[in-house]
């Protein structure tokens, strides 16, 4: 119990199921004292949930399992110039681990959540699928799950549009019904992204070039960008440029020089290519050493054909049938093989022209 509409549903669906159930509310960030953070308004609505829905409620502190498990890896991956996906390891270190197991002291069988996906069991294995509603899907999220964890969760919500969730939590007088949805990273809440980063990780201003070396205006700090960026960069107008929009195109942490060029889909920011950190396998193993699959390397991405290389360190190789904007390393590339997500790793590299050239000057 999240204290959020989906959970609610949930377990609405659950209990109309005829299952006895029980919520579990987890706490994954201490209050910093900034008074942004919004666990415990998710608190009282999950107490309320339960209440109207009459079935207990239990808590559980991990927020010092998260700081460990999760934004430390956060932290420094922004140090490193990439860009983490932490709701991927939360998944996979806090709600599938953590809190699975204190489930399962609780003397539960099985958790559910509110997650937009499926699971599918055929002969004591199972599958992930995507959500019906491929708006919400959120199996990108859950790809480094595994066989364990599939066999004892339940997605109740993975054959539901979002809006019958809603309708449903009206119908049923539950106070979250039109609660607003949490967008961004859960521990940054509302508050200022880089007022938040620069507690952590003290930035330093740089320059701001094209790919060609023309200084074009000051950065405050790398840390702050991401591949594809167009907010915050704040260059004017500037001799011998057209007015067009600048984007981020590259990072160079050890230069402390962030590149920028002019177009939503300049060159500099397209790769074919990208190389992986260890890749994990739903299935536990990969469908061949190569195959054709789909991809997405951002969440709500149409799905890619590509071709996949598995290599014999268990990273992974993945060419595109066309050109990618933005493949940005600490993300993840997850594959599909139509509905069902084979799985996931971290980008490690591509192809794009100015990170090669980057790299081969590191070299």
């Amino acid at each position: 119990m999240s204290g959020g509409v989906d959970s609610s549903v949930a377990a609405l669906l659950l209990q109309q199921a005829g299952e006895p159930i029980a919520g579990l509310f987890m706490q994954n960030w201490a209050d910093d004292g900034s008074g942004d953070c919004r666990a415990e308004d998710d608190r009282r609505d999950a107490v309320a949930v339960c209440g109207r829905l009459g079935i207990p409620i239990h808590f559980r502190d991990f927020s010092g399992e998260y700081w460990s498990g999760v934004f430390e890896h956060f932290l420094a991956e922004y140090a490193a110039g990439r860009t983490p996906n932490p709701d991927v390891l939360c998944n996979r270190e806090i709600k599938f681990r953590y809190f699975l197991d204190a489930a399962r002291e609780l003397g539960a069988s099985h958790i559910a959540t509110g997650h937009y996906a499926r699971v599918a069991g055929d002969g004591g294995r199972f599958r992930l699928l995507r959500g019906r509603d491929r708006n919400k899907d959120q199996s990108y999220f859950l790809h480094q799950l595994g066989q364990e964890q599939l066999a004892a969760t339940r997605f109740p919500l993975g054959e539901l549009p979002k809006d019958q969730v809603r309708e449903l939590a009206r119908s049923a007088g539950l106070p979250t019904a039109a609660k607003k949805d949490s967008t961004g990273i859960c521990f940054i809440g509302e508050r200022d992204f880089r007022e938040f980063l620069g507690r952590y990780l003290p930035a330093r201003e740089g320059e701001m070039r094209t790919p060609e070396g023309h200084v074009v205006g000051r950065h405050p700090g790398v840390f702050y960008f991401t591949l594809g960026q167009r907010e915050g960069l704040n260059i004017g107008g500037v001799r011998g440029f057209e007015p067009a929009p600048w984007y981020v195109v590259g990072k160079d942490v050890r230069q402390n020089v962030l590149y920028v060029a002019q177009g939503s889909d300049s060159p500099w920011l397209h790769s074919t290519t990208l190389q992986s950190e260890t890749m994990h396998w739903i299935a536990g193993a990969p469908p061949a050493a190569r195959f054709s699959c789909t991809a997405q390397t951002r969440y709500r991405q149409a799905e890619e054909p590509c071709d996949v290389i598995v290599r014999e360190d268990a990273t992974l190789e993945v060419r595109f049938q066309r050109p990618q904007r933005a493949v940005t390393p600490g993300q993840s590339v997850v594959l599909y093989d139509g509905d069902a997500c084979l799985g996931g790793a971290v980008i490690a590299t591509t192809n794009a022209p100015l990170e090669l050239r980057m790299r081969t000057t590191a070299e």
